[in-house]
């Protein structure tokens, strides 16, 4: 006889936090009802017992369990066991596929499709009663599952959170001012520079004033040089004398009264 069961339970932890439980062998075993792991041989193979009633007999079968498959990039993990009734009336296997479904930062999902294969006295009770009884079983596993996630989530430290920065809003007014006084600022800008040029304009020439004055003061005249003659130039004329002048008209006027006199004598 044969039953397959898929499940999916939600957990109360982030992914990391479930893998880290699933991917424990042993932990997982403490989770199953019944289950104990008697034995680690290896990193893969254990030994242990399973105990499980069946309507109204209580089984318990000691077996083997291996971990088939494990990927740590899918969070999945593939447990085959199988085992003996205590009693030798009874035989079961069982094949695990089960994965770690992520979610948000606090939750994710444990989902697991799980084949159990029965024979003897097990198998006489039929799919009928071995369904519900797996079914209970699942749930119970499932419950105690969540409960080591969350243990392992609390363990865990917290992620660090992004620094908010709070937005600084500009007041229209404030903006409208801002503007005012930018172009105000633009528009006496080239006042000020051609004010600045002139000013240094000024400072410049009155430096050269101040540089200049005491030299022009102190330094000593030299002599006017007469011009040098030259060959072609003509005599220059004597200054004009008015009482010698004078003298002249008078001396000629007399000498041209006495002179017209002694003629006609």
């Amino acid at each position: 006889m044969k039953v397959k069961l898929e499940k999916s339970f939600p957990m109360p932890g982030s992914a990391e936090a479930a893998w880290a439980v699933l991917g424990d062998v042993e932990r997982v075993a403490a989770c199953m009802p019944g289950a104990k792991i008697a034995e680690r041989v290896d990193d893969r193979h254990y030994k242990g017992t399973v105990a499980v009633r069946f309507g109204p007999a209580n089984l318990t079968f000691r077996g083997e369990v291996e971990v088939a498959a494990r990927d740590d990039a899918t969070r999945s993990l593939q447990l085959v066991g199988k085992g003996t009734d205590t009693s030798g009336g009874s035989g079961a296997a069982m094949e695990l596929a089960a994965r770690i479904e992520p979610g948000d930062a606090a939750s994710c999902a444990l989902a697991g499709t799980a084949e159990v294969s029965m024979s003897g006295k097990a198998a006489a009770f039929g799919a009928r009663l071995a369904v519900p009884v797996a079914d209970q079983v699942l749930q119970q596993f499932a419950a105690n599952f969540a409960a080591q996630v969350k243990a392992e989530q609390e363990r865990r430290p917290a992620a660090p959170q992004p620094a908010v920065v709070p937005l600084v809003q500009v007041a229209p007014a404030a903006s409208s001012a801002s503007s005012a006084s930018s172009a105000s600022t633009a528009s006496t800008a080239p006042a000020a520079s051609a004010a600045s040029a002139a000013s240094a304009a000024s400072a410049a020439s009155a430096a050269a004033s101040a540089a200049s004055g005491p030299t022009a003061r102190t330094a000593p005249t030299a002599p006017a040089m007469p011009p040098a003659p030259t060959a072609d130039a003509a005599p220059a004329a004597p200054p004009l004398n008015g009482a010698a002048l004078l003298w002249a008209i008078l001396k000629d006027w007399l000498r041209g009264l006495f002179g017209g006199r002694a003629r006609h004598g």
